[in-house]
């Protein structure tokens, strides 16, 4: 049975709510079972942001913190080096065999006892240029969250991307899932970029699919 624990760190401002929201979505639509568990303090830009999503081909029965994650995605390497993670270090609790994947262009600076500790897990580290592919496709580095989830959907097999575009039409077209006034307030912020909310899910989607090539075509620095 394929089963994944995904926790998503980054900061305030980057979506990862809506990001978890959408991947949880998709894969309901996928045909699989998801739940998700946002978990944030202080409502602000850059403050540290988690959001747990529970995957499965079969029966879940837990909800809440994911404490022994078999996937992690790092939205800003902030949750790294200024330690923006409710759980340190950022890795804390993976299992062995997991699949990391981090916001950058370049290889993450990790600390010695990081890298060994990793590599004695046998994570594999993948690395994308999640907001230079939402600039360059989205319009705007607000899209790095339909980045993320765009490749995490590569990399993991699922959901697939007819689920990921319904998922996204349902987030900004339907009446939505709003998890606080934070991610609201992110949602208006997106939508006042483009002339209509049909082109703002159209421009995600375009990231979306953009970073799932990406992925496909294995252009990956590994740890």
């Amino acid at each position: 049975m394929k089963r994944f624990n995904i926790r998503m760190a980054g900061v305030g401002g980057q979506g990862v709510v809506t990001a978890s929201h959408i991947l949880s979505n998709g894969a309901i639509l996928n045909g699989i079972e998801s739940t998700i568990v946002p978990f944030f303090g202080s409502e602000k830009r850059m403050a540290p942001v988690e959001s747990y999503v529970r995957i499965a081909d079969g029966q879940l029965y837990e909800i809440g913190e994911i404490i022994y994650p078999n996937v992690i995605v790092i939205f800003h390497q902030q949750v790294i080096t200024h330690g923006k993670s409710y759980t340190m270090p950022f890795y804390s609790g993976l299992k062995d065999d997991s699949v990391i994947l981090a916001n950058s262009s370049t290889p993450l600076v990790l600390g010695a006892d990081e890298e060994r500790e990793l590599r004695e897990k046998r994570a594999k580290v993948y690395y994308l240029p999640g907001t230079q592919i939402a600039l360059d496709f989205g319009g705007t580095e607000v899209a790095t969250n339909m980045a993320m989830i765009g490749a995490l959907s590569a990399i993991l097999g699922l959901p697939d991307l007819e689920s990921l575009e319904k998922a996204v039409r349902e987030r900004f077209l339907g009446k939505g899932f709003v998890a606080s006034g934070g991610t609201a307030s992110l949602d208006k912020a997106m939508e006042k970029k483009f002339g209509h909310k049909q082109e703002l899910v159209e421009k995600n989607m375009d990231t979306i699919k953009a970073a799932h090539g990406y992925a496909m075509t294995n252009k990956w620095s590994f740890l």
